[in-house]
């Protein structure tokens, strides 16, 4: 008969050699998240004032109302790309909220500065602004919305683990830069039409929003998730490719400000300079870097049904969940089966289930390309916990998902295993339906029942 899986014992003793040494006050999670809450904050409200100084409070309003409309389209566009394995919701707020907040702030502060010292110190001032556009802006937006990156990488490592999650978290950090600025952007071309009289189709402010709100609002975000994808390249590298790790994000990065500076510069090649610039060059680097993404996502359903296939071999998981898994409207179907049949709760738990078990997947991925770290063992035994505690209401759900058909495993299909069809629970040794009798299987693809072949069908 199987046992539970070996997880490590406590030490002997009453203390197990250890002495408990409570945290420095400075280290504690709470102070922590305090401070960078409070930084945020702070760059929030000054950034606001900033604005609405530059836009007055009509302007502020109007901006604010316009500068709003593709938020909802781009968030939910990269969204979309993380479905696979879903980041926390904390991460992609912090982003959204450092590039509004913080890098919007740094930008603002910095540009301006920079722009007040080219026109003072150089013999024709009346380049300043091109300058500090094509120059300057770029060199300084980018790294601004490039630490929000940075940060994410550094110091929520599990959660970034390859190039979809460095373009989410880049998206998400330009979207809200791209937001504060366009709130700036329209507020002083609406104050610009007031003292002209310009309305209609013909005003500034009609100009600025088929501009930045309709033609480009993927700009910013196309600039900052070729930093993205330099932090996602790393964070797939093998821990000993060090220089690589360093080198493909400092790439990114320039190739993020270089984008940036022709972009900006659009307007200084000529009455067309713009469009050109727009056509030859933005909308197929957009193409392309959609193309990439899309692709690597696929990537990553592949690598769910490649990978999880060994851990339904050890009886962690049953024959067909690795192909539920692998697609996105397999899993749909599940959890809309659990939300008919459990409820809400049992929906969450379905989501859930599918969330582990694609990162257990990832995990196992990396384990095998040597780029997994000390705590790999560990980190197994959690996600696969994880997964055995919400079993009794993912199965059905996903049992339900592999008989509307999962791609690679063809139910009822040419081909494909028709002794499933059923599918009501499993009557070989050990398994007696989904109930709590199911004994902890073994680990690393060692099957706890010899004597049973989960593929027979």
């Amino acid at each position: 008969m199987a046992t539970s899986p070996p997880y490590a014992t406590h030490p002997s003793g009453p203390t197990g050699g250890y002495v408990f040494r409570p945290k420095r006050w400075w280290r504690r999670k709470s102070v922590r998240y305090g401070a960078l809450i409070g930084l945020l904050g702070v760059s929030g409200l000054v950034i606001l004032a900033l604005v609405r100084e530059q836009t007055g409070t009509e302007g502020f309003l109007v901006g604010l109302g316009l500068a709003v409309l593709p938020v909802p389209l781009l968030m939910a566009a990269f969204r979309w790309l993380d479905q696979v394995e879903p980041g926390p919701w904390k991460n992609l707020v912090f982003s959204f909220a450092w590039g509004a907040c913080a890098a919007a702030l740094i930008a603002i502060v910095a540009n301006s500065f920079a722009t007040r010292w080219i026109a003072t110190t150089t013999a024709d001032p009346t380049h300043a602004d091109t300058l500090g556009a094509t120059v300057i802006a770029p060199v300084v937006e980018e790294i601004a919305k490039a630490a929000a990156v940075l940060l994410v990488f550094l110091f929520r490592r599990r959660d970034f683990t390859g190039i979809v999650d460095g373009v989410v978290i880049a998206g998400f950090t330009a979207t809200g830069f791209a937001f504060t600025e366009n709130i700036l952007y329209l507020g002083t071309a609406f104050g610009t039409d007031q003292l002209s009289g310009g309305t209609g189709l013909a005003s500034v402010t009609a100009a600025t929003f088929f501009v930045r709100v309709i033609m480009s609002p993927f700009a910013h975000p196309l600039f900052t998730v070729l930093t993205g994808l330099g932090f996602g390249f790393a964070a797939f590298s093998a821990q000993r490719h060090r220089v690589r790790r360093v080198l493909v994000p400092v790439g990114g990065l320039l190739l993020a400000m270089g984008m940036h500076a022709i972009w900006n510069g659009s307007a200084t090649f000529g009455e067309y300079g713009f469009f050109g610039v727009y056509a030859a060059f933005m909308v197929p680097a957009f193409g392309l870097l959609t193309w990439l993404v899309i692709w690597t996502r696929q990537r990553e359903l592949r690598t769910v049904r490649e990978a999880l296939p060994a851990y339904a071999a050890a009886g962690w998981l049953t024959p067909p969940e690795p192909y539920v898994l692998g697609s996105m409207r397999a899993r749909r179907v599940a959890r809309e089966y659990a939300a008919h049949h459990f409820g809400k709760a049992g929906a969450r738990s379905v989501a859930e289930y599918e969330t582990y078990a694609t990162k257990l997947a990832f995990l196992r991925n990396r384990g095998l390309r040597g780029r997994a770290g000390g705590d790999f063992a560990l980190r197994e035994r959690q996600l696969l916990f994880e997964l055995w505690r919400r079993r009794e209401l993912a199965r059905p759900a996903l049992g339900y998902a592999a008989r509307e058909g999962a791609p690679g495993y063809g139910y009822g299909g040419p081909g494909g295993h028709a002794g499933y069809a059923g599918y009501s629970g499993y009557a070989g040794p050990g398994y007696g339906g989904y109930g709590s009798a199911y004994p902890y299987p073994a680990v690393h693809g060692v099957s706890p029942y010899p004597a049973y072949n989960p593929y027979r069908s």
